[in-house]
């Protein structure tokens, strides 16, 4: 009789492992060694078995006491051997996961609950539409046409999926369940588990005469179109939604919902920070120096707006209420304008001259030749 290994090498973990990590080792190999993963191989039996025997020693804390005190002499070699009952051969084992992650269900049990959410109505799935609106509709609001391609219900069979004048009958093979109870033989015994019927999908009846509309899937294609009212002060990236306009529901359920996604088109002179506006606005030195009244842009159209004399570039001024209306309303954003001063590249004789005079009538010296700050050494 060959030598039994011992055990924590059996499980691959150091002799301080944690519960835990014995456990976790355990369900790792135990999966890997299966039979039933393994068919026919004798070897992977073998190390199931071992695998086993090494587990139900290292989870007791009393026999993993003996063990690391004396070794194998130490645990009792009957409490592997048979006599246990229940089918289990002795082992004292929680294998409920394990089994799990073969068969696909639990032992018994939940078949009701399962079954009760299969024929239960089931809402139909969302869908998503990107459309382009102008700045100007982002910010006023405005009404689309989408069209939107969905599954709705077969008209002609009102979504049975049966020909007309027939229905759909019960499942033979579940007899309506939509589940189906497996019976498989292992190692320890026989175990039954719940698996969804192959013959009707789940859905406990079966379509006899399907409808020639819609090949007895009880839905069809279809484009419709969809009036959408888009909101005054919708931003950039934000939906709105349309109940009841996404896919059909099954057995009963109610439509999906629809979300309108707005992708608004950059202005050309108009940029957006929440509800206000910001644009900014070239003013000639002249302009500038002198004072004047500007012809600013905005949401609304075209205003004037006067600049005091002496204006420096980068000043802000700000326009009450000409920003974005506010969603739901209650107000507006107000639009700032930025002024951008510009210094002329090329001055005539005419224009340096007036300039000199300007610079002597205020007592500043003019040297055209200085040499810039940079350019000293």
């Amino acid at each position: 009789m060959a030598e039994k290994r011992d055990y924590y090498e059996v499980l691959g973990v150091e002799k301080k492992a944690t519960d835990d990590a014995i456990k976790k080792s355990f369900r790792k190999l135990a999966k890997k060694y299966h039979p039933d993963v393994n068919s026919g191989d004798k070897n992977a039996e073998a190390k199931f078995k071992e695998v086993n025997e090494a587990y139900n020693v290292l989870s007791d804390p009393e026999k993993r006491s003996k063990y690391d005190q004396l070794g194998h002499a130490g645990v009792d070699p009957s409490g592997f051997g048979g006599g246990g009952g229940g089918g289990f051969g002795g082992f004292d084992v929680d294998l409920g996961d394990i089994f799990e992650s073969f068969f696909g269900g639990g032992f018994g049990g939940g078949r009701s609950t399962a079954s009760g959410r299969r024929s239960a109505p089931r809402k139909g799935a969302d869908l998503k539409h990107t459309i382009d609106i102008t700045f100007e509709e982002a910010a006023f609001g405005a009404e689309k046409e989408v069209n939107i391609a969905r599954m709705e219900k077969c008209r002609r069979c009102g979504g049975s999926g049966a020909k007309e004048g027939t229905s759909p009958v019960k499942c033979a093979k579940c007899n309506g369940v939509g589940q189906v109870n497996v019976r498989q033989n292992t190692l320890f015994g026989q175990f039954s588990s719940i698996k969804t019927c192959d013959s009707c999908k789940g859905e406990g009846k079966t379509i006899i005469n399907p409808c020639n509309e819609c090949s007895g899937s009880g839905k069809i294609k279809k484009t419709v179109k969809i009036k959408a009212t888009i909101p005054a002060g919708i931003d950039n990236g934000q939906a709105i939604s349309q109940r009841g306009e996404g896919e059909a529901g099954a057995r009963g359920g109610p439509n999906g919902d629809l979300f309108i996604v707005v992708r608004v088109k950059p202005h050309p002179t108009l940029t957006r920070d929440g509800f206000d506006v910001i644009c900014e606005i070239p003013v000639t030195f002249v302009q500038a120096a002198m004072g004047s009244e500007l012809e600013v842009p905005t949401i609304d159209g075209k205003v004037r707006y006067p600049i005091p004399e002496g204006t420096q570039t980068g000043t802000v001024f700000r326009l009450k209420n000409k920003g974005i209306p506010h969603l739901g309303g209650g107000g507006r954003g107000d639009q700032y304008v930025k002024t951008v001063v510009s210094v002329p590249k090329r001055l005539n004789e005419k224009q340096k001259r007036i300039l000199r005079e300007f610079a002597e009538a205020s007592g500043e010296e003019v040297s055209e030749q200085r040499r810039g700050f940079f350019d000293k050494r």
